[in-house]
Order: C-alpha cells, then sequence, then structure tokens
C-alpha cells in the first residue's frame, strides 16, 4: 500500500484508524470488549503504532522475494533429491545462497527506506511525541535544522548518520560474504 498511496496520505489514514474517539481499530477492540488505547498519546502504543504501520509494508519485499524463489531452477532441487537431500539440506544448500543476493537486496533496500520513510510518519502524526518516543533520525535531523536553526550540527549529525549506514553495510557484506566463504571451503 505505501508504495502507491504518497507517505503524507499514507500518515493520515494510519492517523484516522489509530485514532482514540473514532478510529476503527479502536471500534473494533471496544467490539471484541478490549482496552481502547490511546495509540498516540503513550509511548509504549505510540512506538507499537510505528511498528504496525510498517509491517504493512513488506508486501514489496516478499514479492521480490517470490521472485527470487522464482529463479531457482527446479533441476537443482531434483538433483538434490536424487543425492538423498532433505527438504531442510535443499533448503540449506539451494534456496537460501540462491536467494543471499535477493536478501542482501532486500536489506539494502529496507536499510535506506527505513532512514528515509520514518520522517513523514513521525512529522505528520506526532512530531515525535509523546516524550519523543517516535522522533527517529530524519526527524530528528530535521529538528535541528529547521526548528533549532543549528544548521552545523544538522549537518554533523547526517555525517555520523552517513557513517553508521556506511558501517551497517559494509558489515552486511562483510556477513554475507564471509558465509559464502565457509560455504565453499
Amino acid at each position: 500500500m505505501p508504495t502507491i498511496i504518497p507517505e503524507g496520505a499514507y500518515a493520515l489514514i494510519w492517523l484516522w484508524i489509530l485514532n482514540p474517539l473514532y478510529g476503527p481499530l479502536n471500534a473494533l477492540l471496544g467490539g471484541l470488549g478490549l482496552p481502547t488505547p490511546d495509540w498516540l498519546i503513550q509511548p509504549d502504543t505510540a512506538q507499537f503504532s510505528f511498528v504496525l504501520m510498517s509491517l504493512f509494508t513488506i508486501g514489496e519485499g516478499i514479492i521480490v522475494a517470490l521472485v527470487g524463489l522464482r529463479t531457482i531452477p527446479g533441476a537443482l532441487y531434483e538433483a538434490a533429491r536424487v543425492d538423498g537431500a532433505g527438504r531442510w539440506q535443499s533448503f540449506w544448500r539451494i534456496t537460501l545462497p540462491v536467494l543471499a543476493p535477493w536478501l542482501l537486496l532486500l536489506t539494502f533496500r529496507d536499510l535506506v527506506v527505513v532512514l528515509q520513510n520514518t520522517f513523514t510518519p513521525s512529522f505528520v502524526m506526532t512530531y515525535g511525541g509523546p516524550y519523543y518516543a517516535t522522533t527517529f533520525a530524519p526527524l530528528l535531523l530535521f529538528e535541528l535544522a529547521f526548528d533549532m536553526f543549528d544548521f552545523g550540527g544538522a549537518a554533523a549529525f547526517m555525517v555520523i548518520l552517513y557513517a553508521l549506514t556506511a558501517l551497517l553495510v559494509v558489515g552486511i557484506v562483510n556477513l554475507v560474504g564471509l558465509n559464502q566463504d565457509a560455504d565453499v571451503a
């Protein structure tokens, strides 16, 4: 859904869903006799709300993973079955190694998307509140630059954020590279 709906509209839809007075989620919970929390008022439920929102964005990753699965020739599984491999061995020796580049692509994409797509929902729905529970790195960067007019601090924060992202990417590449080297040896 977020791929075809602009981020601002997506945030407004979730703002309506999570509304404590007339939102459909609390109406459903109330109808079931369950407690109806103030989703975006308490820090714990606000963080959970953003996790819930992010769960609705995994469909795109599943489609990419399914495309990766379709690239695995059936002959590989047949040859493994003839050689006596079970389902578990086929998964670890065929499916996972062939899917590794696709999963790596998804990991890098999601790392960038997390740093990019957390700004708009946090800005529109809570502006980082309550008690900074939903202040993510992009919103903090925005606040430093445009609320506090600390452009130097914002630039320094951006450099640190970029360096941490680069370290994460290099770490993931090394982790995947080490696993592939261990399989070859």
